[in-house]
């Protein structure tokens, strides 16, 4: 039972270090040699846990970072009530995070998306099913919170891909401004696609 649950805490570590190293420096910058020291892990049990090596133990870490990036939209716009609210607030929360942090790289499934869209089709096919993961489960979201299911799908499509533009922009000139433009655009986008919307109305 020992031998299991540390088994388990060695792949657990390595897809952990992995995921903050393609945050941060991405594929190409990330080695099996950094992650195998990220994770207090000889390299040995790296092949073990993944005989594919870095593309299969970046498809791991890439698919566990897409679960819980895929909660983000639900957790900072659920406290509000009004959908008119929840979008900009959302765009200056993340504003105020990716300063506050130092303007690292806030998400590293657009990173490596950007990176390997064409060096990696195995890895550019495993980011394109966690981004549509995402579009249906914002779509759904969406829905819940009153709009059509058209409406849903054009509103988390212009979304993600305004935070995702704003991360890169705000990173390179160390500056809130894009995200809170981002911000601004998308709460119009909603006016244009719905009236203001309040949960159970």
């Amino acid at each position: 039972m020992t031998e299991n649950l540390s088994t388990t805490g060695t792949r657990a570590r390595l897809v952990t270090a992995t995921i903050e190293l393609l945050r941060t420096r991405g594929y190409s910058g990330t080695s099996v040699k950094q992650i195998s020291t990220a994770a207090n892990a000889p390299m040995g049990s790296l092949y073990h846990h993944f005989p594919g090596g870095k593309p299969e133990l970046a498809a791991a870490a890439l698919r566990d970072a897409g679960v819980a990036y895929g909660q983000l939209i639900p957790l900072l716009l659920d406290p509000y009530r009004d959908l008119h609210e929840a979008i900009p607030a959302a765009f200056t929360t993340a504003a105020e995070q990716i300063e506050q942090t130092g303007w690292i790289n806030m998400c590293p499934v657009g990173t490596v998306a950007g990176e390997i869209a064409d060096a990696e089709p195995e890895l550019r096919t495993v980011a394109a099913e966690i981004i549509t993961a995402w579009i249906e489960d914002g779509t759904a979201y969406f829905v819940d919170r009153g709009l059509s299911g058209e409406a849903a799908r054009e509103l988390i499509l212009g979304v993600l891909t305004a935070l995702e533009g704003a991360f890169v922009l705000s990173r390179t000139l160390r500056s809130t401004a894009p995200l809170h433009a981002a911000g601004r655009a998308m709460s119009a986008r909603l006016s244009e696609l719905s009236p203001r919307v309040r949960v159970g109305e």
